[in-house]
C-alpha cells in the first residue's frame, strides 16, 4: 500500500509556495520578519490535518499567504531542479557504504549527506523568509537559533497510530505495526544520524500535543493563538 496515501494533494501548496515566493520578491515584505512553524510528530500522527487547518487560521490571521512544506513539496520542487525524487524518497534509507562509495565514483551521484545538506539550505532559507509551516526534515532542529521560529511535536499512543493508519491505509493491524515501527525508527535514526540529535527531545519544542486526546483542529486553534499571542510580546 503506498505512503503516498497519506500525503494530500500538492497542487495548492505549490501554488501557496510559488505566491510566498512572489511576494518575497517584493519590497515592502524583504524587511518584515515573519514567523516561521516546525511540526514534528511521530509516525501515525495525524500531521497533514493539523497544517492544513494551521495554514487557514494563519492566512486568515495575518491576511498574509502561508505555504506548508513538506516531503512531498520538496518531491515536487526537486522534479523542477533535476534532482532525483527516488533519492529523496529513500533518504536515509540506503547503505551508507555503498552510498559514500558511489558518491566518490561519480560525479553525478549525491550522497545522502550531500542531498541533505541542499535540503537543508532549502529548509533555513524558507524558515528566514517566513509564514511557512515546515513539517518534518530536521527543521524544527535546524531552526531552534532563530527567534521567530516557532516547534511544535505531536506524538500518540501505539493505539491511535495503529487506528489511524489501518484506517487511512486500509492495511491490518499487523502490517500498520510493522509500518509505524519501521518508519519511526527511520526518522529517529535520520535525525541522530545527519544532526546526531534526539527528534524526541521535548525540550526542543514550545508545545507537545497528545494527538489521541487533541484532534486536529484543536491542535491548529492552540498553535496558531500561541504563536500570535507570542508576536504580540
Amino acid at each position: 500500500m503506498s505512503e503516498k496515501l497519506l500525503v494530500p494533494s500538492i497542487e495548492k501548496r505549490l501554488a501557496s509556495l510559488l505566491e510566498v515566493s512572489r511576494r518575497n520578491l517584493k519590497g515592502p515584505w524583504k524587511d518584515k520578519i515573519r514567523p516561521t512553524i516546525t511540526i514534528s510528530r511521530e509516525f501515525g500522527c495525524e500531521g497533514f490535518p493539523v497544517t492544513e487547518k494551521l495554514q487557514e487560521l494563519l492566512e486568515k490571521q495575518t491576511g498574509d499567504s502561508w505555504t506548508v512544506m513538506d516531503k512531498a513539496l520538496l518531491e515536487e520542487v526537486a522534479k523542477h531542479h533535476n534532482l532525483s525524487e527516488d533519492l529523496l524518497h529513500n533518504l536515509g534509507e540506503k547503505n551508507r557504504f555503498i552510498d559514500d562509495m558511489l558518491s566518490t565514483i561519480s560525479s553525478r551521484w549525491k550522497s545522502d549527506k550531500d542531498y541533505y545538506r541542499l535540503l537543508c539550505k532549502q529548509i533555513v532559507a524558507l524558515s528566514e523568509k517566513g509564514n511557512v509551516i515546515i513539517i518534518g526534515r530536521g527543521a524544527s532542529i535546524l531552526t531552534q537559533d532563530k527567534p521567530h521560529c516557532y516547534h511544535f511535536r505531536m506524538i500518540a499512543p501505539q493505539e491511535f497510530k495503529l487506528k489511524s493508519i489501518t484506517k487511512r491505509l486500509g492495511i491490518d493491524e499487523d502490517e500498520a505495526e510493522k509500518l509505524i515501527r519501521k518508519k519511526q525508527r527511520q526518522r529517529e535514526e535520520f535525525i541522530k544520524d545527519f544532526l546526531n540529535r534526539d527528534v524526541a527531545d521535548q525540550t526542543l519544542y514550545h508545545l507537545v500535543f497528545n494527538n489521541a486526546k487533541n484532534p486536529a483542529d484543536v491542535i491548529a486553534e492552540t498553535i496558531a493563538h500561541y504563536v500570535s499571542t507570542r508576536l504580540k510580546r
